[in-house]
């Protein structure tokens, strides 16, 4: 198939991109600076020029790659202050509402039959009942403040995608990803954080992360490309895990002493309320239907062994 992947130039493209082209399908890059060009070419993609948030531009470069399923992996996520979540994520949040109309507006026109897109199932759902949610349950109904755009974000993208008519609509829930390129991967900021205790737990550390290895996140959206119905898919590993449990671990396979353990309202004050949340309040996310439906099963099961440095 010829396939667009929108967002090609980040650590999931680096990934993504040469396993389309190993599964045999023709794959144009969508990027926005001219110094990319010889990367993608490098991973075997057709680079094609566009910003994303210049409609006429992103339809100039679909009706060029005329492709049957487009990729949106849109982001400008780079360092996270938990202080100023907000500012954190507005690059994104912007991707994630123009970017999504603008590619959407450009599929129709071309007569795409697939749009697979990038949302999160890590920082996301609803922060009351079980440890681990489905796809069936709700986003956040009642975010802080500062993650209010995240989720208004995600939702409209979600909301775009699933609701396209005649296009197969699919929503990709990836979780916290780690491994090369990553914010979590040897030598990362935040690994160096945890080495240097720097990285407390907060509270209780009841929040529970679902990782995905973004080796695995790639495998899913290949196979998100080529079959499976549309739909929500968590893309995330085995084991969910609390923030107190998979921290000091971590911290250990870094040859870290234990992290510290500082009270909520300290937590507060250092990271922000975003960063109490993530810490203490977070839901993590059931892979079981992705193994289902698109036969997807991840090489690592668990951050335990994928983590290992």
């Amino acid at each position: 198939m010829r396939v667009l992947v929108a967002g090609a130039t980040g650590a999931m493209g680096a990934q993504l991109v040469p396993r389309l082209v190993a599964a045999g399908h023709e794959v144009f890059a969508m990027i926005r600076k001219e110094s990319d060009k010889s990367r993608m070419s490098q991973l075997g993609a057709v680079p094609v020029v566009a910003d994303a948030l210049d409609r006429a531009a992103v339809e100039a470069a679909v009706r060029e790659a005329a492709p049957e399923v487009i990729v949106h992996q849109l982001t400008a996520i780079g360092h996270i202050d938990t202080r100023r979540f907000e500012r954190s994520f507005a690059a994104t949040n912007r991707l994630r509402i123009e970017g999504t109309d603008n590619l959407l507006a450009a599929a129709r026109a071309a007569g795409v039959r697939r749009f697979v897109a990038q949302s999160n199932g890590a920082f996301t759902y609803d922060r009351t009942g079980g440890p681990v949610k489905t796809e069936q349950d709700p986003l956040d109904r009642s975010p802080v403040a500062q993650m209010r755009s995240l989720i208004a974000a995600i939702e409209h993208l979600e909301k775009a995608v699933l609701g396209a008519g005649a296009i197969e609509g699919i929503v990709l829930r990836y979780g916290a990803f780690y491994g090369p390129g990553t914010s979590m991967a040897p030598g990362s900021e935040q690994f160096e954080l945890i080495r240097r205790r720097k990285f407390p737990v907060v509270g209780d550390g009841g929040g529970v992360w679902s990782f995905v290895h973004i080796a695995d996140a790639a495998e899913a959206t290949v196979a998100a490309v080529q079959h499976g119905d549309p739909g929500v898919y968590n893309i995330a590993d085995d084991d969910p895990a609390p923030v107190a449990e998979w921290l000091p671990e971590l911290a250990a396979m870094l040859g870290a002493k234990k992290p510290l353990r500082v009270p909520r309202f300290i937590g507060r004050l250092a990271a922000g309320p975003a960063g109490v949340v993530l810490m203490t309040e977070l839901r993590g996310a059931s892979n079981a239907k992705a193994k289902r439906e698109l036969g997807w099963h991840p090489a690592h099961p668990t951050w335990r062994q994928g983590f290992e440095v």
